[in-house]
């Protein structure tokens, strides 16, 4: 799964809370910091997806 973070983010953190190892905060939007989602990690990644106030997480399976 790879996931990206559109223009459309506000920044409000709130996939970074939910996910610190996929997410991270870049200069003015949430950033993707892995090219490919672990495993491990895509259940809290669609988490995200799902939280997102503005929907500007896009997951590619």
């Amino acid at each position: 799964m790879k996931a990206r973070v559109t223009e459309d983010c506000i920044a409000c953190g709130r996939c970074i809370e939910i996910c610190p190892d996929v997410f991270e905060m870049g200069e003015d939007i949430a950033q993707v910091k892995v090219d490919e989602v672990p495993e491990e990690f895509q259940e809290a990644t669609q988490e995200a997806v799902d939280e997102c106030p503005t929907s500007a997480i896009v997951v590619e399976k």
